[in-house]
């Protein structure tokens, strides 16, 4: 592999409505770590989250979570930044929307500037436009913008770093008895299905947006690999290390 993206829920980045300053440390230094081997894109949901810590305002509202996302994504890309100073590191705020992809030219004019900001060694942090992009912000979720991110940006794969930390047989947190699958080469469609349920009440998506996005990319001929981004030893053993120790790998057959 080569270039890979790695994307980070709102409930890995903030807790009791405020960014996790650890967390987010320990993923900067990760991500740093990725950089001496890949070519790494970042996508990192928790504008609405970041916005919530200086405006405290109604985030039931669809204007008022626009709002949110406009005062939060600055904040939020700062703080990368900051952290990502102490190793030399600059990251880059790239926005963009499900219409960016519908478009050949929109396309290749953000191909353009991401490849571009990595050949200069610095970290692309993709994020929905949540401030205008109101389908998204009801509909959407960064786990579909992920897969489609690495996709369209000719990425080897996509690393979801998630409060889950693999694709269970069942629901770990009701049966104590659930199996984490290592590794899956097709999704059920009845799967697809489940209703989701998201961590937080800033996020989006759940298991089966993961799930989605998984499919998008099998579907493609691509893979992707969900682990916890609470404890990072697994994603750096198989990213760092070639050791899949935990978490799920999605992939086609035909890649073994």
């Amino acid at each position: 592999m080569t270039r890979i993206v790695v994307k980070v829920g709102t409930h890995v980045l903030s807790e009791q409505n405020h960014l996790s300053k650890e967390r987010m440390f320990n993923l900067v230094e990760f991500l740093v770590a990725l950089m001496k081997k890949y070519e790494v894109i970042l996508v990192s949901s928790a504008a609405i989250a970041a916005g919530y810590t200086k405006l405290k305002i109604d985030k039931s509202i669809l204007g008022n979570r626009q709002a949110l996302a406009a005062v939060g994504q600055p904040y939020l890309v700062e703080t990368y930044n900051k952290k990502l100073a102490k190793f030399s590191k600059m990251g880059a705020q790239v926005l963009i929307t499900a219409e960016d992809f519908d478009s050949r030219k929109r396309t290749k004019n953000a191909q353009n500037v991401v490849n571009t900001l990595i050949q200069n060694a610095i970290l692309p942090i993709i994020n929905e436009n949540d401030a205008t992009a109101t389908e998204e912000i009801v509909f959407g979720d960064n786990d579909q913008l992920s897969a489609h991110v690495a996709h369209y940006f000719c990425a080897d794969m996509l690393v979801i770093l998630s409060d889950i930390d693999g694709y269970y047989d069942s629901d770990p947190r009701i049966n104590p008895d659930a199996k984490l699958k290592s590794i899956v080469h097709e999704i059920p469609s009845e799967s697809l299905l489940i209703p989701m349920s998201p961590g937080t009440s800033f996020a989006t998506g759940g298991i089966v947006t993961k799930l989605k996005a998984a499919d998008f990319l099998l579907r493609h001929n691509n893979s992707m690999f969900m682990a916890s981004g609470f404890d990072l030893r697994d994603a750096y053993a198989f990213l760092l290390h070639d050791s899949h120790e935990g978490g799920t790998l999605f992939t086609p057959k035909k890649e073994l």
